[in-house]
């Protein structure tokens, strides 16, 4: 199960791949900035940010197809400088798949196999095995033009597994399918990841995506990791601003701290409101603020709470959007600005007792709030 995983936390225990203090330019462009990360054995880590952060040169600099400019990568404890790819138990597939057009399903997962000069029945041995993996046993004499999509997908990864690599990496591996097979397709990788143990590093720009698949997940920007964690860790206690707005959807209400009471500490919002939230960053009395709150957090309620109420803002409905599972509220407060609350759809959008313009009080508990002090 992925939340008994956790090697990372074991002392002494000992990283399979580690990026020490690595750089990577592209003439005046630094691509990877002096970044470190450990990534274990049996491992799915996600590699989480926007375009350009950096994601995709980490997994050639780890296959070898780059070399860094400074630092060192690690492999089973050993520095892979000078490995060339074709050595390093490391695979990689590709977001386009690069099938060969002109060789079957069985003849693409077993060109790599042929090239290392295995023996007949070892090929025919293993590439049936990856047929069984991928579910594509009925396939292997078609040609890649005559597979959907999905398919493959899944032949790129048998293709990636044929050879066993310690490490297998992907990059935007789903990106070309559609959004419910890539759901699909997501479980079935999770399930071979877990049945194999072998250590995947994915990269993605897709949330969800990372969410779904990995133990870890290391939020990137601008070549360095801004947060590493499970998935909780990083959508529940964001380290700053940035990632609560990148991962996932969050309201930073904007305040000064008034007081700290253990791990809680009071804001005063800009628009004189007391606010109640935990404290993450380094935050202390009379400085700047931001708590930040999952719009599925916020409860809303057409009756005004008891005067004196901690986290509580008065507005009105600027927009509700019906989602199908829920619907979004954009709630305009007096100040001006607007903060979001989901609400979970349990009966039919006919039945919906607020509408646009009708005052509202938005509401979560002291504990459903972060304070970031950036």
């Amino acid at each position: 199960m992925k939340s008994s995983f956790a090697p990372w936390s074991v002392p002494g225990e000992r990283p399979l791949v580690r990026f020490d203090n690595v750089t990577k330019r592209f003439g005046g462009i630094v691509a990877v900035d002096q970044l470190n990360l450990d990534i274990y054995e049996r491992e799915f880590l996600a590699l989480l940010g926007p375009s350009g952060c950096g994601k995709s040169t980490l997994l050639r600099l780890l296959a070898g197809f780059e070399a860094p400019e400074g630092g060192r990568i690690l492999i089973g404890g050993e520095d892979a400088a000078g490995t060339p790819p074709y050595r390093r138990p490391v695979n990689m597939m590709f977001q386009n798949y690069a099938l060969f057009p002109h060789l079957s399903v069985a003849g693409n997962i077993a060109f790599g196999l042929k090239q290392e000069g295995l023996p007949r029945a070892e090929v025919k041995r293993r590439v049936e095995e990856m047929l069984a993996l991928v579910a594509l046993e009925g396939f292997a004499k078609r040609k890649p033009h005559q597979l959907s999509g999905g398919q493959r997908q899944r032949v790129a990864l048998a293709r990636s597994l044929a050879k066993r690599p310690k490490v297998l990496l992907l990059d935007e591996p789903m990106a070309a399918l559609d959004r419910k097979l890539r759901s699909e397709t997501q479980f079935e990788l999770l399930k071979i990841q877990q049945s194999l143990g072998t250590t995947f590093i994915i990269v993605t720009h897709d949330q969800d995506e990372a969410m779904v698949l990995a133990h870890r997940i290391a939020v990137m920007d601008r070549g360095r990791i801004l947060q590493l964690g499970t998935p909780a860790e990083i959508y529940e206690q964001p380290s700053s601003c940035w990632v609560a707005n990148f991962v996932g959807e969050a309201n930073l209400i904007e305040g000064v701290v008034s007081a700290i009471n253990g791990s809680y500490v009071t804001v005063t919002a800009n628009g004189g409101e007391t606010l109640r939230a935990t404290a993450l960053g380094e935050v202390w009395p009379g400085t700047r603020t931001f708590v930040a709150v999952r719009p599925e957090k916020i409860a809303i309620s057409l009756q005004e709470p008891p005067p004196g109420s901690v986290n509580c803002l008065a507005g009105r409905i600027a927009e509700a959007s019906y989602l199908g599972d829920k619907i979004v509220y954009r709630v305009r407060l007096g100040s001006g600005a607007e903060v979001r609350a989901a609400a979970a759809t349990v009966s039919r959008i006919s039945d919906m007792a607020a509408g646009k313009d009708d005052p509202v009080w938005l509401l979560w508990t002291p504990d459903a709030g972060v304070a970031l002090d950036h």
